[in-house]
């Protein structure tokens, strides 16, 4: 990855999956809905864990920062008090993209976000995942291409 000022820059370098928190093989390459995505390179059945979303813990006031300083954001709100930022030691997970008809779905167990599949997810299929950003945060424009997509990566109800 490219540093500029100390810090890496997430736009030039591909990405990578850490293996120590994916259970099964994934690969990272360009994607239709948004630059990087990850890809299954072998079967994942229904119902498994397929990797845990990884980085730095930091507080409520450290998350809205960060939020304020970066364009490319990849915080995971934990719980009431904590997120995980995916930019500092991410496990790859990070660079999920969203669709409104996802493959995987977030689980939070013990301080842990888990990523398990909604159905059996074939080798070279992108893994997607419903960022379910709330309906009073800015509005997003969703490009996932689904059939039933929303038109924006937020709830547009309470959902």
């Amino acid at each position: 990855m490219s540093e500029s000022n100390g810090r890496v820059s997430l736009h030039t370098a591909k990405p990578e999956i850490n293996d120590r928190f994916a259970v099964y093989k994934l690969r990272v390459g360009r994607s239709k809905i948004h630059r990087w995505g990850v890809f299954a390179a072998e079967p994942i059945p229904r119902g498994r864990k397929v990797i845990e979303y990884t980085g730095e813990k930091i507080s409520r006031r450290e998350t809205k920062r960060r939020a304020n300083e970066r364009v490319q954001i990849y915080l995971f709100t934990l719980n009431s008090y904590w997120t995980v930022d995916g930019a500092a030691g991410g496990s790859g997970a990070e660079i999920i993209n969203h669709s409104c008809e996802p493959n995987i779905e977030s689980r939070i167990l013990r301080d842990h976000i888990l990523y398990y599949s909604l159905r059996e997810i074939r080798p070279g299929e992108e893994l997607t995942i419903d960022y379910r950003f709330g309906k009073d945060e800015e509005r997003i424009p969703c490009r996932c291409g689904a059939t039933a997509c929303r038109g924006w990566m937020n709830l547009l109800n309470d959902d």
